[in-house]
């Protein structure tokens, strides 16, 4: 049945078909042709093609770069007691200086004989700025909650009392080493 319709479409178009042989040389002139476009073309797609992939590849980093720069980068802002009120900002610089100078001391009382007991106060003090830490956050979500303002103090309050307890135990070693050394000396 095809070959009925491809037999039918090949006597109707008998006659329109181009049978004539082509002119001496034919071949040779169609690949000078073809040789002289393709030396053009070459020519001017080296000169004209300039090569963007490296660029592209060099600008898609950057942008990733910056994207994930500027993600790690965005804190929420934490509230602290400075942030709650201006008498709570006072209470909050009084607080901190207090420690930094209370922390000079312990550090000037280091000795072979106290660096236990300083260490020990460190590892508490750290405790408690975590826990600081976490209030910060809470009160952040909570939004200026009273309780966790008072926290906040307390906090800061047991610090300074584990630094003063520490600075006191390490008065008494010092005078116990005092009084030892004195009761061998006069023996």
């Amino acid at each position: 049945m095809k070959k009925d319709i491809i037999d039918q479409l090949f006597d109707d178009l008998k006659g329109e078909f181009n049978v004539n042989a082509p002119k001496q040389n034919h071949e040779l002139r169609f690949l000078d042709k073809l040789k002289a476009t393709d030396l053009s073309v070459g020519t001017s797609k080296k000169s004209s093609r300039f090569n963007w992939k490296p660029f592209l590849a060099i600008a898609a980093c950057f942008v990733i770069c910056l994207s994930v720069f500027t993600a790690l980068n965005t804190t929420t802002d934490e509230m602290d007691l400075a942030s709650v009120s201006p008498e709570l900002s006072k209470t909050q610089d009084f607080f901190t200086a207090t420690l930094e100078t209370e922390l000079k001391k312990l550090n000037n009382e280091r000795s072979p004989l106290t660096e236990q007991i300083i260490k020990d106060a460190l590892t508490q003090i750290k405790l408690l700025e975590k826990e600081y830490k976490n209030l910060k956050t809470n009160l952040t979500e909570s939004g200026n909650d009273q309780r966790i303002i008072y926290a906040m103090i307390t906090n800061f309050q047991n610090r300074i009392d584990i630094l003063n307890i520490v600075l006191e135990e390490i008065e008494t070693i010092k005078n116990l080493k005092t009084t030892i050394n004195d009761t061998k000396n006069t023996i």
